[in-house]
């Protein structure tokens, strides 16, 4: 027996200590690179921003979260093939792919402007199609391309209808990534939001992970590219990407982790004396998320209680914040690194549904959320208890 233990232990002692504390990894792709340039604006080369708003990204995750590691497929101006980029995130474990990119229309529709992302899926309309196009087509400059891509052409559409017999294991947490980019990219840095879409991007189709391909904005719009060329608007755009990121992250691994958490802008700093609560040291926290005792949870042990989340912030909010929109009474919760907010207060789920309704006028991605003891359990397990029990 005491071999047997000692043998184990000599087993452990030799394994990488990563298996034992693996970081959250994520892998930061500035799209095109060294003799692709990408689509050519006026003044500036797609390339560049792509690069310059990754690292940025990239510098904000390092800053704020110690349990991060950050890997990027190119740092540099360089030149990177498709594959490899989807390889460095394999190999790396990665636990998130951000591909950064930005886009580009014909002159005569150089008005289009705004932002949108992508997960990997067959492309249902044809813009989405001809940016997938525009984005592949870096292989034709790679070598053996067709032995490497098994005889795909990134320009003819019959290539592109493997894409919907792909199977993403990941496209639950990749699409809830990719809404957490479009909220902020609307509401913090006020860009015209063209959603969540799908296209056959192969960059993302080698990835075995959450993946999505951002599109900054379009470069063929001469006052679109002003604003990506100038610092204040990559600050903008990296600081959006970072707050998506502080999201995902603060709901991964939890009993809802691919739930879609609003997160709102920081108030003004006019606003922070008399608006940022208490300290963090009066919040309740333990090994599991606990509700608000100022909500009024009076239930008996084993009772389940529903709620109705509106939002989620970095910094806790007094409950008069006028971000609630007048809603009463606020209770809140702390789950990673945010502050989650609820309304309502019930056994009754049909009530929680109605009160739903009502919330929703206001706070549209509003959803319902469920606990046990005041402890956050799964929504769909809390339903069935709750059933069970009458």
């Amino acid at each position: 027996m005491k071999t047997r233990s000692f043998t184990l232990l000599l087993f452990l002692m030799f394994l990488p200590l990563e298996i034992f504390c693996k970081n959250f990894v994520v892998v930061i792709d500035a799209g095109h690179g060294g003799k692709d340039p990408g689509s050519i604006g006026r003044k500036g080369r797609e390339k560049n921003i792509n690069l310059s708003v990754a690292l940025k990204v990239g510098t904000l995750i390092s800053q704020n979260f110690s349990d991060v590691t950050v890997k990027y497929t190119r740092s540099t101006d360089v030149f990177v093939p498709l594959d490899r980029r989807a390889e460095i995130a394999n190999n790396t474990h990665a636990d998130l792919f951000i591909s950064i990119h930005t886009n580009a229309l014909p002159r005569k529709r150089s008005y289009y402007h705004g932002a949108e992302t992508y997960t990997l899926g067959l492309a249902r309309t044809k813009e989405n199609l001809e940016v997938a196009k525009q984005e592949n087509s870096v292989i034709l400059i790679e070598d053996d391309y067709q032995k490497r891509y098994a005889g795909f052409n990134p320009r003819s559409a019959e290539s592109y209808i493997i894409f919907e017999y792909i199977q993403d294991n990941n496209m639950r947490e990749s699409v809830e990534f990719a809404k957490l980019v479009q909220r902020q990219f609307r509401n913090h840095a006020n860009r015209v939001d063209h959603g969540v879409k799908q296209a056959g991007f192969l960059v993302l189709r080698q990835t075995s992970m959450a993946s999505v391909l951002v599109e900054l904005g379009y470069i063929s719009n001469p006052d679109e590219e002003r604003y990506m060329l100038s610092k204040n608007g990559q600050d903008k755009l990296a600081q959006c990407i970072y707050q998506a990121f502080a999201a995902y992250k603060g709901g991964v691994g939890k009993n809802n982790a691919a739930e879609v958490v609003p997160v709102m802008e920081e108030p003004h700093e006019s606003e922070k004396p008399e608006e940022i609560a208490e300290k963090d040291d009066d919040i309740p926290v333990g090994s599991e998320p606990q509700a608000d005792q100022s909500v009024g949870d009076s239930s008996n042990e084993g009772d389940i209680v529903f709620k109705i989340q509106i939002m989620a912030t970095p910094s806790r909010l007094k409950s008069n914040n006028k971000c609630f929109k007048g809603l009463k009474p606020i209770g809140f919760y702390k789950e990673g690194k945010l502050y989650k907010y609820t309304v309502g207060n019930t056994r009754s789920h049909n009530e929680i549904q109605k009160q739903l309704k009502q919330v929703s006028h206001k706070f549209k991605d509003a959803f319902i959320v469920a606990f046990e003891n005041n402890k956050k359990i799964d929504y769909k397990n809390a339903v069935q208890k709750s059933k069970r029990k009458k």
